[in-house]
């Protein structure tokens, strides 16, 4: 079997790979160029990320590909239904990256409430002739326990902010399609664990009305899910997260709120005209960036890959010949 990790895989998920047996290519092909290399190298297993797309043309062209594999969550750039109607295999990895993600989240959370963002921004220009007028400017400042943190979706992410709000002494609030209850467990360092159960609303208003921070963690909508009628509602002073998906968020609405002063300020790792942010974006002081980096650590990567090697070697063993 060989499998063509086109937009990289970890060396812990190469190496379990090639332990099984197994041909690993990590040759960076251009997307004009991925059905001729595939179809030229026999391969079997086609790896992707976020860069290279796997559409109808490219299933349809490879009659010889088993497998199609996502590393993360969100299968947006492959045909995933049409590809299991051609026979396909199709996996992903959609809890590697859970705990890389929802710390993320938490950064620009604290950078957010402590205006870190701003200062990192300013202290080279200004720190050395206004020093004592930032610190002044900065010192409105909050914590984050006590405070009330709404989390919109209750995905692996979702159950990861969560669970790291609670730890944070955080009042806890999830917003879903239909209510739910999940478990959630804590663990620590000593061993011990604690258990939380949590129950989602689908009361929209209810969720947002005194609610200080939000977190937005679904997958990719067809429309938004905070829009004007939703800001509206929210508290004054509200802080927003977004590392769900651009187009979830109207991010023309959120510069109005946020100039309003309804919006206290808000973080973006994902926005709708990816990889080109709006300008007005990028350079609202209000707004910590960053550019969708959610799962891109070295923990993520690792487990994401490692993932990925244990179900093609399953597949292998059990299903495909």
């Amino acid at each position: 079997m060989k499998v063509l990790a086109n937009d990289g895989i970890s060396k812990a998920g190469e190496q379990a790979l090639k332990d099984a047996g197994i041909e690993v290519l990590n040759n960076r092909v251009a997307q004009d160029h991925v059905i001729s290399f595939i179809n030229d190298n026999n391969v079997d297993v086609l790896l992707v990320r976020s860069a290279t797309k796997v559409r109808q043309n490219l299933i349809d062209e490879c009659p010889g590909l088993k497998i199609i594999g996502r590393g993360g969550i969100g299968m947006d750039n492959i045909d995933v239904e049409y590809a299991i109607e051609k026979g396909k295999y199709v996996i992903n990895t959609p809890t590697a990256s859970s705990r890389s993600v929802a710390e993320l989240v938490f950064g620009h959370f604290f950078s957010l409430a402590r205006f870190l963002h701003e200062s990192n921004r300013l202290m080279p220009l200004e720190g050395e002739t206004h020093f004592n007028a930032m610190k002044k400017s900065f010192n409105n400042a909050f914590e984050l326990s006590g405070k009330i943190l709404g989390v919109i979706g209750f995905g692996s992410i979702g159950q990861e902010v969560v669970k790291m709000g609670i730890s944070l002494g955080m009042n806890v609030k999830v917003l879903t399609r239909k209510p739910r209850t999940e478990v959630l467990t804590l663990h620590f360092f000593d061993g011990q664990s604690v258990n939380f159960e949590v129950t989602s609303t689908n009361d929209t208003d209810e969720f947002l009305k005194d609610t200080d921070f939000i977190s937005i963690n679904t997958p990719k909508t067809n429309e938004y899910i905070i829009d004007t009628p939703q800001f509206e509602k929210m508290k004054d002073g509200v802080y927003i997260v977004n590392t769900a998906r651009g187009g979830v968020i109207n991010e023309v609405a959120l510069i109005d709120f946020i100039e309003s002063g309804k919006i206290a300020g808000a973080a973006l790792d994902v926005f709708e005209n990816e990889p080109n942010p709006e300008l007005p974006l990028l350079m609202n002081p209000a707004l910590s960036l960053s550019p969708h980096i959610g799962g891109n650590t070295v923990d993520a990567q690792e487990k994401i890959g490692v993932e990925l090697a244990e179900q093609i070697i399953k597949l292998q063993k059990e299903t495909i010949q």
